[in-house]
């Protein structure tokens, strides 16, 4: 039979195509994450090289296990933590499993004790919530309840906390307001996650962009919901 190179391309083609499908290097090295969303667990791991013993602070906690980017480093690696959700709701499953985190019902801005209205809407375990009740809506009817508000800077402060070192925020495009009343040069975190949604990704950038924080680009292409910033010195 006579060699057909057009056959031979699409074989490669498909061997090619197979092995971009496969799992990713952080898969091969971790393996699937077991709590997290996406990739995040995986990208926390591998940033800190599975170290022992770290603290962190979950903006936007949400449930204490599912699609929580902070159960891992607690359960399995012996961090310790702090966790602030608006959802008063999550608060019991924090105290019960998550002997090692401080969990609070807070809506994190750029200032403390005044009260936000606030849209929650339910399905199933999961709850979709914001200050923005148009956000809220589009999951389904949003049930509104008054939240106090609190900066990071205090919330810190009253904690004791002077330094940590990992920052998870995940608060449906109230991230620009949470990080104006965050110091992040005093606190220095080597990490953080943040949720990149578009309408506030330029805010975001140039918040750790004016702090000495750059973006770690290797991580882009497993995680396209968040960005991860490092301090650049």
């Amino acid at each position: 039979r006579r060699f057909d190179p057009a056959l031979l391309l699409i074989v490669l083609s498909l061997l090619a195509l197979a092995s971009s499908c496969g799992p990713n290097e952080l898969v091969k090295r971790y393996g699937h994450q077991l709590y997290s969303k996406g990739n995040e667990e995986l990208i926390i791991r591998d940033f800190f090289q599975d170290k022992k013993a770290g603290f962190f602070v979950d903006v936007g906690a949400n449930h204490y296990r599912i699609e929580s980017t902070t159960y891992f480093l607690e359960n399995h690696l012996g961090w310790h933590g702090i966790a602030i959700d608006a959802v008063r709701d999550f608060e019991a499953g924090y105290l019960e499993y998550r002997k090692n985190t401080r969990c609070f019902c807070f809506y994190v801005s750029d200032k403390s004790d005044a009260k936000v209205d606030f849209y929650i809407t339910q399905k199933h375990y999961e709850r979709r919530s914001s200050a923005d009740p148009e956000w809220s809506g589009k999951y389904g009817e949003a049930k509104k309840t008054e939240v106090l508000t609190i900066t990071l800077n205090d919330l810190l402060a009253r904690e004791g906390v002077s330094a940590f070192d990992f920052l998870s925020m995940d608060i449906e495009l109230a991230e620009p307001a949470a990080l104006a009343g965050f110091d992040i040069g005093k606190y220095r975190p080597a990490l953080v996650c943040i949720e990149f949604h578009k309408e506030v990704r330029q805010s975001i950038l140039d918040y750790f962009t004016k702090h000495g924080y750059g973006m770690l680009e290797k991580y882009k292409k497993f995680d396209p919901a968040n960005a991860y910033f490092a301090p650049l010195r």
